[in-house]
């Protein structure tokens, strides 16, 4: 059995001596290696490192500088690229083809959107035409960077990529669900060769994170989980008043008007449903769906999901896999028997795995028609390839139904009349929107509101979360790099 007991700190490999956590293949539900977390003292070691590299130099690099790092970062995961897609399969249980595809092309496309954003907006620019103004976008210092299992690279690559193009050191704590795929990327950012302290890895769950954010030098933190877990790292972090962001949960709607072209809306709106297993924080989880085309609908979505397939990691093709972990497992389970018995129309899916697969954490692609918005299934997040259909009669019903629930990241709107897209879209209050299946353009910014938390990431964006600005007047702007 493979033990994982590395952590990096100051440019150097060191041995963790932390807490011991089996890691459980979610395909065959068996343990299959072991990891060994970083102690307290190792978390205190790397905010330590990452400081004394801020102050010796980092923090005052200049553009040129950190763009050529970020590049050669990039290239190095670009070499690493079939590792890490495999690593992401067997440790989260993505399909393949989807780890290649989606989860590492993912994170380098986030990463080189970052790089093109350094080059359009350097960290001195005028105010005005008078050069005698100027905003300097300085880097905070060091970062605490907590990412998630489920996008275990491209998370990471948001906030890497960020950092490190404004100037900021960093220390990551990684899921511990996710670590061997930080562990491979490090392993790559140590071939890029970064100035040692600039980045440092340490492993471990709730008591590392928590040891983190307390650190005295942590000057910001970037985290990226649950709603939960966000309000507590939000509390914590406001008893030292150190910035954050906050990349939480999800329950968006995909809102269905009845000009739309139905045979795609549902293809596309269950598939990015169901895509990752449904464990992405964006996933179109809620379709809203004009009274008028409603019946066509449900018919439709059953046949959909019936055709979706489950199976094996290690197999190409479009299928899902399973849930990460037994407990993620548990409560998508739970949901379902729960719905189950509340009346309303389970048309495909259900409880239990497959009847194919005999192991494994394999949750059914499961939808609910006439699910009310006062129900847990509309208000709660599931994190599971579990959809909900909802008829709306207007226009106003839709926004107020897509606006029901607490959370505010994504919004998707599916209609041929692109007055209306527009409407819509100024009014659901959430920090991104999609029409008719167009996907966000590289670097656009990524976040949300209410309880998916606040912040943005990507691009441009991503980089001034990791800086502060300085007005400066009365000195001429002399060189802007």
């Amino acid at each position: 059995m493979t033990v994982f007991d590395q952590v990096y700190i100051g440019g150097s490999w060191r041995q963790a001596d932390g807490e011991k956590r089996p890691l459980i293949n979610p395909d065959t539900q068996a343990q299959d290696a072991e990891l060994i977390c970083a102690s307290v003292d190792a978390c205190h070691a790397a905010t330590a490192s990452a400081r004394r590299a801020f102050e010796a130099g980092w923090g005052r690099s200049d553009l040129l500088t950190r763009r050529a790092a970020l590049n050669q970062v990039i290239t190095q995961i670009e070499a690493r690229a079939e590792d890490l897609a495999q690593c992401i399969s067997r440790e989260l249980g993505a399909p393949i083809d989807f780890a290649r595809s989606a989860q590492v092309s993912a994170a380098l496309a986030h990463l080189r959107a970052t790089e093109r954003a350094m080059t359009t907006r350097p960290q001195d620019r005028p105010l005005t035409t008078n050069p005698d103004h100027r905003l300097r976008y300085e880097p905070l210092g060091v970062a605490g960077l907590i990412t998630p299992w489920n996008w275990p690279l491209n998370q990471v690559a948001l906030k890497l990529g960020g950092a490190l193009a404004a100037g900021c050191t960093m220390v990551l704590k990684p899921s511990e669900l996710s670590s061997r795929t930080a562990l491979i990327l490090t392993e790559a950012i140590h071939a890029a060769d970064l100035p040692p302290g600039v980045f440092n890895l340490i492993t471990g769950a709730s008591d590392i994170g928590a040891a983190l954010i307390a650190s005295p030098d942590i000057d910001v933190v970037s985290f990226t989980g649950s709603t939960q877990t966000g309000r507590f790292i939000a509390a914590e972090a406001a008893q030292r008043m150190t910035r954050t962001t906050l990349e939480l949960g999800g329950k968006s709607a995909n809102i269905l008007f009845e000009d739309c072209n139905l045979e795609t809306a549902l293809t596309q709106g269950l598939a990015h449903c169901f895509r990752n297993a449904g464990q992405s924080c964006n996933a179109a989880s809620r379709m809203l769906i004009a009274r008028d085309i409603y019946d066509d609908a449900v018919a439709l979505a059953a046949q959909i999901a019936d055709a979706t397939q489950v199976d094996r990691p290690h197999l190409s093709g479009a299928h899902i896999g399973p849930q990460i972990s037994a407990s993620q497992y548990a409560k998508v389970q739970a949901f379902i028997a729960g719905v189950e018995t509340q009346g309303m129309r389970l048309i495909a899916g259900g409880t239990g795995r497959p009847n194919h697969l005999e192991t494994g954490y394999y949750s059914r692609p499961t939808v609910f028609a006439d699910v009310p918005p006062d129900a847990p299934l509309f208000q709660d997040e599931i994190f599971g390839p579990v959809l909900t259909m909802t008829p709306f009669d207007s226009e106003e019903e839709a926004i107020a139904l897509a606006n029901a629930t607490p959370y505010g990241l994504a919004g998707y709107i599916q209609t041929a009349d692109p007055a209306r897209a527009d409407r819509v879209a100024k009014s659901l209050r959430v920090g991104m929107v999609q029409v008719n299946g167009i996907s966000r353009e590289d670097g656009a910014p990524f976040g949300g509101r209410g309880l998916s938390g606040y912040g943005r990431e990507a691009g441009l964006w991503g980089i001034r979360a990791f800086q502060d600005v300085k007005s400066i007047s009365g000195a001429a702007l002399v060189d802007p790099v």
